[in-house]
Parts: C-alpha cells; structure tokens; sequence
C-alpha cells in the first residue's frame, strides 16, 4: 500500500511549529490506522498544521462550535456527476479516462486533515503526554474519520476507540482513553 501524505504548514513563526511531525511519522501512524480498520488500497490525505483561528472558524462553519479543537477531519466526497455542470459533460470520456488514469497513480483520495499545533500542545501537557504520542493519537484518530468511523453513538465510540487504542499499541504508545476513565 502507498500512503501519499500532502503536509501544509500554515504557522505565523517557527516556535508554533515546534513539534510538527514529519512525514515518515504520520505515514508511520496511518499505516498503523488503517491496518487496524483493515483498509490497505492506496490513498492519499492532506494534513494541514493552522493557527487557532484557522481551526476555530471552521469548527464554527462546518460544525456550529466557536471554540478552537484539536484536529477536524474533512472526507473526500467525488461529486455526483449528474450534480456537474454541462462543460463538465462536455469532456466526457477524455475527462473520465484521465481521472481513472489520475487514480491508478495515486490511489484514494481520502480527505484533509485540519490540526492546531497549539490546542494539540496544550492537551499534550494537559493529559501529560508527550507531543508525539498525543499527534500519533490525532493523527489516527482522524485517518479513522477519513475512512468513515465516527464517534457520534456510544457504539461507534466504541469502535472506533478500540481500533485507536490496538493501533496506539502496535507503535508502543498507551492508551489514550485510560486517563478519561480514572
């Protein structure tokens, strides 16, 4: 399987990008992600790194919070090509060869990843984890949501954290939720 990773950096100075992962990182931590939810096709997935203000907005736009969070996950959804306009059809096949080709190059888009350094930082020292072990679980996490998993019902909670918690525990970190349940 081939993971193509697109990290952006979109930090005013370099102390907030301390601690940004590299890309052997998160390839390492999605790998460990999708081998848990069985997924093995190649993809790709955006990671962005942003201010507060940048996650703050779109918490508040795609999810009514006005309030800045760690990590949002954005899944791709192909458009539904009745939905195209006309010029768009126009193309037709030319057009549906050339994504089908732009496809077997590289794999699934699955989706963007938003995260916020600084909110990451401070559950981090928080939670008294290292940054690293709390970015893999972010990281994970939302590779889990660009594959459909979610945590809305106690159910899919469940799942989802278990598959976070086995992956967690084959890169030899702990489990994130211990903490949560003292």
């Amino acid at each position: 399987m081939r993971i193509e990773i697109e990290r952006q950096v979109v930090l005013p100075d370099e102390e907030q990008m301390l601690g940004i992962p590299s890309l052997e990182e998160m390839d390492t931590w999605a790998r460990a992600a999708f081998a848990e939810a069985g997924f093995d096709k190649d993809c790709a997935f955006t990671a962005r790194f942003v201010t507060n203000d940048e996650i703050q907005e779109l918490n508040s736009t795609y999810r009514g919070k006005d309030a800045p969070t760690n990590i949002l996950s954005f899944p791709y959804d192909s458009p539904d090509p009745e939905e195209l306009p006309p010029e768009a059809e126009a193309d037709g096949a030319d057009a549906d060869a050339d994504a089908d080709a732009d496809a077997e190059d590289e794999g699934i888009y699955l989706g963007d990843l938003v995260i916020a350094m600084e909110v990451m930082r401070r559950e981090a020292h928080e939670q008294d984890k290292t940054l690293t072990e709390h970015c893999a679980h972010l990281i994970i996490h939302g590779c889990l949501h660009l594959l459909g998993y979610d945590h809305i019902e106690d159910d899919e909670a469940e799942e989802m954290e278990s598959l976070e918690i086995k992956a967690l525990e084959h890169l030899g970190f702990a489990n994130p939720y211990l903490a949560d349940e003292e």
